[in-house]
């Protein structure tokens, strides 16, 4: 057995400072040790795979991300692992329990299966693995052997956690803060004719800064972004849906001085809506989260998306956002984001159907896109603090 701040220690001096999970009784106490830690960010994810995708944006924006849940939550990760960190080679380090492992510790029927198959599960994801370690003296090949391999192939690396393998740590985190006041709900747009999503994009190209980061979901939005013009400062997601706004936050906690713009679809906002309930605990203050909502999936034959009974902004106000807006307009649009106000900023922007015609493909792999992102996040200059 080895002790919290032993592992963790050994591994901030490494770099890993931005922690994202789901809790598990078996990781309790590197839980309650990293959230009472001062130098280190833990973010209480709503599923597991948005802790990976929290964690990935760290690794781009230059703070080393953790990811940590239970094995039986592997299956939420599976989006994220495969098509955002494997795809856009973005390092992480995952610390997943092994409850049901055959051998250890007795456990709940619904474990069994997964205990079985949970070493198999990583490796058909390609992501090699070691047993967490229960000996001091053990923690620093680990953490050699994550490196190296992160290193070498630019993917996460998972240390699978036997119970019992850290000593107890009790929580010591302090209360929550007060809960300011629900922002007033913004008028409903005005209505047709509504912009198109790429007078949308436009707008957020025109009223970006160069240090800002723009992060596009999947589909369409990703690639009229890239077919406007291509720039250092922006990411454009394939696979992962609903991730943007969970690396994108990941991304402004790495870099406070970054003012990041997660740009989503009214699809894959509501696949991961709890993103928005840690979107709003966290309040990072340099955060701005447009969703695009045509109300369709357009990128998969047009089926209708549910935003039309779902108020948007009502849902993003019960969750702790400190500024609401819902432009009518692609100048409106523009206007609000020259205003120097902190956030986290949800923005509804309703939008009629349509692509344009000969829409391309990004003619940059995705790995490079991630690679030239996290190169312009270290050298762009520093935008002023709002």
């Amino acid at each position: 057995m080895i002790t919290a701040p032993g592992f963790v220690g050994a591994a901030r001096a490494r770099g890993f400072g931005v922690y994202s999970g789901v809790p598990c009784s078996y990781l309790t106490p590197l839980i309650n040790h990293v959230i009472g830690a001062r130098e280190l960010s833990y973010v209480a994810a709503a599923n597991e795979g948005d802790a990976v995708a929290v964690a990935a944006g760290a690794s781009l924006g230059g703070r080393r991300g953790v990811a940590m849940f239970q094995n039986s939550g592997l299956g939420n990760a599976v989006s994220p692992l495969t098509s955002l960190t494997w795809t856009f080679r973005v390092p992480i380090l995952v610390i997943v329990t092994w409850r049901g492992e055959p051998g250890g510790a007795a456990d709940e029927p619904q474990h069994e299966l997964m205990g079985r198959i949970t070493p198999a599960q990583l490796e058909l994801m390609e992501i090699p693995w070691r047993r967490f370690p229960t000996e001091d003296g053990d923690i620093a090949p680990a953490l050699d052997a994550a490196e190296a391999h992160m290193a070498r192939a630019g993917r996460p690396f998972a240390l699978v956690l036997s119970k019992g393998s850290v000593a107890p740590v009790p929580l010591a985190a302090p209360a929550p803060p007060p809960r300011a006041p629900a922002p007033a709900l913004p008028p409903p747009a005005a209505g047709p004719p509504r912009p198109t999503r790429n007078d949308v994009l436009a707008a957020l190209q025109r009223a970006s800064a160069p240090g800002d980061v723009l992060i596009a979901t999947t589909g369409y939005t990703g690639r009229e972004l890239y077919a406007l013009d291509d720039r250092a400062n922006q990411l454009y997601m394939v696979g992962s849906m609903g991730c943007a706004s969970s690396l994108a936050l990941g991304v402004a906690l790495a870099r406070p001085d970054r003012r990041v713009i997660a740009i989503d679809g009214d699809g894959a906002v509501l696949m991961r809506l709890g993103a928005l309930s840690t979107i709003g605990a966290v309040a990072a203050p340099n955060l701005v989260h447009v969703v695009i909502d045509n109300a369709m999936h357009e990128s998969t034959g047009g089926q209708a998306t549910v935003t039309a009974t779902t108020d948007l902004c009502a849902v993003a106000a019960a969750c702790g956002y400190a500024r609401l807006a819902r432009p009518a307009a692609s100048e409106e649009l523009a206007a609000l984001l020259a205003e120097p106000a902190p956030g986290p900023l949800f923005v509804h922007m309703r939008v009629r159907p349509g692509v344009p015609d000969g829409l391309p493909r990004p003619r940059i792999a995705p790995a490079e896109v991630a690679a030239r992102l996290a190169r312009h996040i270290a050298a762009a200059p520093v935008r002023p603090a709002t």
